[in-house]
Parts: C-alpha cells; structure tokens; sequence
C-alpha cells in the first residue's frame, strides 16, 4: 500500500535547492506552483533509499524575491546617469523555507504506516517537495491517529489542518514529563483544564488534584469539592472543609510565617523559637509513648504540639530576669522577642488564618494528619479521582506558603509509600504565577514555596508525582519549574515576554511554529513536546462541564436593566470576611 499517491504534478510544489540539518529550502518554479504553498501547511519530501518513506515538514516561510542583474562595465554605469537604459535584467525567484519535523514509512511488521518524531536522513538535493491537502492530507492524518498507543490516548481536539481527524496526547507521556498549559486570559486555559478533568475523571484510578484559586471549577459534579474554611466556618468539621493546622508547617514555612529576618534579634529570634517547638513535640510524643518517633524526629516532623505553649514560653524568656553581683538583671534574651511575639499573636487572632489556628480539637490529633491525606490523595473516597482544592479565602500574602504546604505533603506521603503500593497522582496547578514566581527579588514566604514546588519539578516523576502548571502569565512563572515541562499546550498569548518564554521551551526548529500565538482563536492551541506525535495546532474539545470562568459581557449586560446593588451586605460581608 502507498502512503501517498501523487498521480501528476498538481500538488507538486518544488524541489529541494538546499538543507540545513531540520531546515530545508525549496525552489519553486513558477508564480502558479508558489500560490500552492501556506505558511503552517504540512509538505512531504521524498526519500530515495527508503522504500515508501516520506519526511514530513511545515512550511515556515513563502517568498518571491527579485534579482537585479545588469551586464554593463563601469563606463556603461557612467553613462546610464545621463541616458536611461533597458538593459537590466530581472529575475524571479520563488522559494519556501521548510522545517522537518518527522518521517512516515509503511511498517511491514505491523502491515501499517507509522509516523515518528526522527528523521531517517535529510532530503537529497533536488528532491521532489509536494503539498499535503484534500486526500493526501486526510492519509496522513489518519496515519497520525493510528500510530499513537491508543489505549493510553487522550483526546485532547480536532486538528486544525484537517477537522476530522481527532488530536490524541499519549496520557503517559504526557504526565511523565510534566506538562504547562498556557494562555493570555480569555484564551480557554480553564476551558483546557475541564476537557483534560474530564476524561481523567472516567479512569477507573486516576488521581488529579486541581489548586482551585477562584472558585472556577466548583461546579465540577465529577470531582470532589475541598476547600480551605473561610472565617465564618471555623470550628466546624466537614468532609469538604480542609483544615491546615499550623503544626504541619515545617520550619521554614514557620520561620517565613513569624519572623522577620530584618530584625536585628532575628537569629536569636529563630534559636529560641525552634527550641520551644521541639519541646513542645517531645512532651507530644512522649505523652503518647511513642518511642522509636521520639529517636527519629525532628523540627520538620508533623507533630502536634501546642502553641500557647510555645508562646508562653517564648514570653518567659522576653521577660525573664537573672540574679546579678548587684542585684536582678535582665536575661540575655530580655527585649528580644516582643516584636515576635507580637506578630505571632496577631496571626493567632486574625480569623483570615483561622484554617491555620483556629481548627477544632479533632484536627489535633495525632492521627489527624493521616486523615487529612486521605481526603488529599484517596481516589477511592466517593470515586474522587478528582480533587479540587478551594484557596480563594487563603490571604495573598501567606498564599505561597499555604499552596506548597499541601503539595509538599502530598509529594512527601507519596516519596515514603511503599513502591509497590504507591499510585501515581498529578498536581494541576491553577493561576501558577501567584505562587511560583521567579526567585529574584521574592520575599522568604514565596521562596519556600517556589523551593518546594521546583523540588516535585525536578524529582517527583521519580515518585508518581506530576505537574501541569497552567498560567496566563510564563514569563512571571519560575524558570526552573517550567524547564522541566517537556509537554507545552499555547493558547493565544498577546504579551511580548510571554511569547519569548514560551519560545525558550521549544526546540530551536520549532520556534517558528509559534509566531501564530497572538493570532490563534479562543480554545485554539499549539501542541508541542514528547506527548504528541506531531507539534500540532489543535482545536480543543469543548467540556461537558465548563468551569466558572466565562468572561463577563460587559456591554451586554450594561445594556439590561439591573437590581440596586446591595452594598450594605457587601460591606458586611467584607468586614466579616464571608459571604454567607
């Protein structure tokens, strides 16, 4: 069976006139065989020592130049200021730049076409160079719809080359390697998101857990609903409420929290602190006799301990007082910690943080911790192959930490499960740009959380942990995180620096390919990386289920006749912190 027919030159657009490793350019002979080319169409070159094999390649660039060429010495040069001449001579020349971006062959072990990523050679000069459209275009679509494992594809859309043939994403790969989904706003991020739930959803043992920033995707009826209590919650206890309490904090986090490292006391601020912490755990542990714990632990373990102590005696050592050759002088630590102490208390009153230190005695507990993982990372729970984590009460400015908080726990339960017994998971990162920003200039409490996401990065696939950052700004997300992103789906992207990132991703030949970013549709994407057979522009599936993220019509709703606003509510409701 031929992979392609080319009966007569109608689809023959030029020959090969020069290569460059991936990059090839084409001689085209006449204006005609020119108007066959389009920037982002798929060609194919042939191969002459391969039997029924093709390579594949996009067109990058049409151009028709003009030559000037003129046969007079420089006396005739002289003369032609003074008499106008017909003697130059103009020549044409047509060509297009190609980049290769794989090879199709017949598969005679399988009886099939195949499509791959590698190049069996480059094209041979003077090589025949034909445009893929109408039935040509359809054989090697369905060759790329055939090629791929299809018990582990993912449907992500339709191709925009050719809508009837459906874009698959190789779901291992695609999670192996993690993934970044990125897009200016209004572009279809949440859109992507949902169609990819969607279909993880109806695994009998998937296990995705989405970072919920807005509220966006609370409407999903497939995925179980978390959410971090608001003030107006506390104290309650609910499978939906997801308490936080401050003893899972390691002692980053809780140095990031309390102290302020600009203080001249800071050093003495943080010895004093974590010595009262890990007393406050060793009375713990020794309270329930837990021996072989108390040889191993550490400040990091997740041991309940109580606060007030610590505050206590904290206060003690502010105030203390010591016997001197004259009499009672301050202690060496007198003065040091009121600031700290301070602080400390005006977070233990602000009931914005009471997910922290206002959960009930039930989230306490020493088994409290392995409950709260349940709810995290159970797939089993009400069939919660899908989590959703609610953050939109968390206060920005402890938002980092709190986010990390619950993926370092996740990756942590995950990297001391048994390995026969573990099960991967993915980490869907929502609004990315909030919480893992680049280093430079962050404060510690965005540090922590940047150094603990970069750590899942870097080793979590190791473990069964995997990422998908989705952002409408990369430029602004850390450059560590995003580098270990071998699988790249852009949306529309307007702004300069986020296109420039998202090109400092891609492969060196495929660059061009992303010059089309400002001016896809809405729901339109690039698909690029080791998930895919083909960096491909895909048309993504609509969602069954769309998240709570539509745009706002402003002047169609400006145009309708409104309630009176109820500000004395919402004033209310701002003072309370709630809206219930």
């Amino acid at each position: 069976m031929a992979l392609f027919e080319f009966k007569d030159d109608s689809l023959l657009l030029g020959t090969v006139r020069e290569v460059d490793t991936r990059k090839v350019s084409i001689h085209v002979k006449t204006d005609e065989d020119l108007r066959k080319a389009k920037v982002g169409q798929l060609v194919a070159l042939q191969v002459a020592s391969g039997v029924d094999t093709w390579l594949i390649a996009f067109i990058d660039k049409v151009m028709k130049s003009v030559a000037t060429n003129s046969s007079k010495n420089e006396e005739e040069d002289q003369a032609s200021e003074i008499k106008d001449t017909d003697e130059d001579l103009e020549n044409t020349i047509n060509s297009v730049k190609l980049t290769l971006v794989g090879s199709t062959r017949w598969n005679a072990v399988g009886q099939k076409p195949i499509f791959s990523r590698s190049l069996v050679q480059v094209p041979d000069i003077e090589a025949k160079c034909y445009v893929l459209r109408d039935q040509q275009l359809e054989n090697f679509m369905s060759i790329l719809v055939t090629s791929g494992d299809k018990s582990n594809s993912l449907a992500l859309g339709r191709y925009t080359l050719d809508d009837s043939a459906t874009a698959y994403l190789d779901g291992n790969k695609f999670f192996q390697r993690h993934a970044a989904l990125l897009g200016s706003t209004g572009s279809g991020k949440s859109w992507t998101v949902a169609a990819i739930l969607e279909q993880a959803a109806k695994l009998p043992s998937s296990n995705l857990i989405v970072f919920d920033l807005h509220g966006e995707y609370k409407s999903l009826s497939y995925a179980r609903q978390l959410r971090i209590p608001g003030p107006e919650e506390l104290g309650k206890s609910s499978d939906e409420l997801l308490y936080l309490p401050y003893w899972l904090l390691n002692a980053d986090e809780m140095q990031a929290l309390f102290i302020d490292r600009s203080e001249f006391s800071a050093h003495n601020q943080v010895m004093a602190f974590q010595d009262a912490v890990i007393e406050e755990k060793k009375i713990t542990l020794l309270k329930l006799d837990k021996q072989q714990i108390l040889s191993a632990f550490t400040l990091d373990s997740p041991i309940p301990f109580s606060i007030e102590n610590v505050i206590s005696t904290l206060s003690d050592l502010n105030d203390e007082m010591e016997q001197g050759a004259r009499g009672l002088k301050q202690g060496k630590f007198y003065g040091q910690f009121s600031r700290l102490l301070t602080r400390i208390r005006s977070k233990l009153t602000d009931k914005r943080y009471g997910f922290l230190f206002g959960a009930p005695d039930s989230e306490h507990q020493y088994d409290s911790m392995a409950k709260t993982v349940a709810k995290l990372m159970d797939y089993n729970i009400n069939q919660a192959q899908i989590k959703v984590i609610d953050f939109s009460e968390v206060p920005s400015d402890i938002l980092p930490v709190i986010v990390s908080l619950v993926a370092r726990i996740i990756y942590q339960v995950q990297f001391w499960t048994n390995h026969e017994t573990r099960r991967p998971l993915a980490l869907v990162c929502d609004e990315a740009h909030l919480y893992l920003p680049k280093k430079e200039g962050q404060n510690p409490v965005e540090l922590r959380a940047i150094e603990a996401f970069e750590k899942i990065a870097k080793e979590g696939r190791k473990y069964g942990v995997a990422l998908l950052i989705v952002s409408q700004r990369p430029s602004d997300v850390s450059t560590t995180v995003l580098s270990q992103c071998n699988n790249v789906i852009a949306l529309r992207l307007t702004n300069g620096d986020d296109q420039t990132t998202v090109k400092k991703l891609m492969p060196e030949s495929l660059e061009s390919l992303l010059d089309v970013l400002p001016i896809m549709d809405v729901g339109e994407a690039l698909v690029v990386g080791d998930a895919v057979l083909l960096p491909s522009r895909v048309k993504i599936n609509k969602p069954d289920e769309k998240p709570l993220s539509a745009t706002i019509d402003f002047w169609s709703v400006w145009q309708q006749k409104g309630d009176e606003p109820d500000f004395i509510r919402a004033v209310e409701n701002m003072r309370k912190q709630g809206r219930g």
